[in-house]
């Protein structure tokens, strides 16, 4: 596998730990709730479960499920366990997993829910038929993924137009599809889903309080700095220091800004087997 463009640094884990279901998954709730009517003890699934918050919060909203979540990161599994031994949830666990080689039979899940995995990996339709193996019949495949093209910042700078070009061109480098969010219908469809099985939607994220500007402002800045995302910008050499350093102080400036406003734009799908 390439490098994840982020890393496991605390200006990425700091966004990471931020992710709840209601802020990351309010897309999946309802499918959820529904499918609970039949079988309250659903068997699920989180691929690519980062610290375990999203995890976490779906095994206390629903004590009926049972769910296990899976990531490449030995470290971030282990701290994902410890939240949910912080937060006494017995319905949840952690394991390390590869995507594209499930440890797990054939039609073994209810629901399988996936956020912000397609967009770094290569060849991600073959992800989707792995994950496609694993589901029950009737079963649900959960995706969301961000668009990086459809960022929105106000005030615009040349810096962040550089900026928002960049990360695209360095995602691309590690392997990843910074466009995933709207290719998520094509993506299920290769994977194996026909078209009427497959329900679109799409969602952002806001920040434009000062509260908000300043804590994803300085994570971005942080991130341009010290995270996995700057050695793998200087590493593909399709930016300079110079440049990151102009990205860094962009970030901080429009997080200053009483007008600034940003959104962030995410492609979903749920596909039934």
């Amino acid at each position: 596998m390439p490098s994840y463009i982020h890393g496991h640094q605390p200006s990425v884990l700091r966004s990471h730990t931020w992710r709840t279901a209601q802020n990351s998954s309010a897309y999946l709730l309802p499918y959820l709730e529904d499918a609970l009517k039949n079988t309250p003890n659903l068997k699920v699934l989180d691929v690519g479960s980062g610290p375990g918050t999203i995890t976490c919060d779906l095994a206390k909203l629903y004590p009926s499920i049972k769910i296990t979540g899976i990531d490449r990161s030995s470290a971030i599994v282990a701290q994902a366990t410890a939240l949910a031994a912080e937060k006494g949830l017995s319905n949840v666990d952690f394991a390390e997993g590869d995507i594209f080689n499930l440890a797990y039979p054939d039609n073994t899940f209810d629901i399988i829910h996936v956020h912000q995995v397609l967009q770094h990996i290569p060849e991600p339709t073959k992800a989707v038929a792995e994950l496609r193996r694993v589901l029950k019949p009737g079963a649900i495949l959960a995706v969301r993924e961000t668009d990086w093209p459809g960022a929105v910042w106000y005030p615009s700078s040349p810096a962040m137009v550089a900026f928002l070009e960049a990360y695209q061109n360095v995602a691309i480098w590690t392997g990843g599809t910074p466009n995933t969010g709207r290719r998520l219908l094509a993506m299920a469809r290769a994977g194996g889903f026909p078209r009427e099985n497959i329900k679109t939607s799409s969602s952002t994220w806001c920040y434009s309080s000062p509260e908000e500007r300043v804590w994803w402002s300085s994570i971005w800045a942080e991130r341009v700095e010290s995270s996995d995302f700057r050695k793998n910008a200087l590493e593909s050499k399709l930016v300079t220091e110079e440049d990151l350093e102009s990205f860094a102080k962009a970030w901080r400036d429009w997080g200053q800004d009483i007008d600034g406003w940003h959104s962030l734009l995410h492609g979903e799908v749920i596909c039934f087997k």
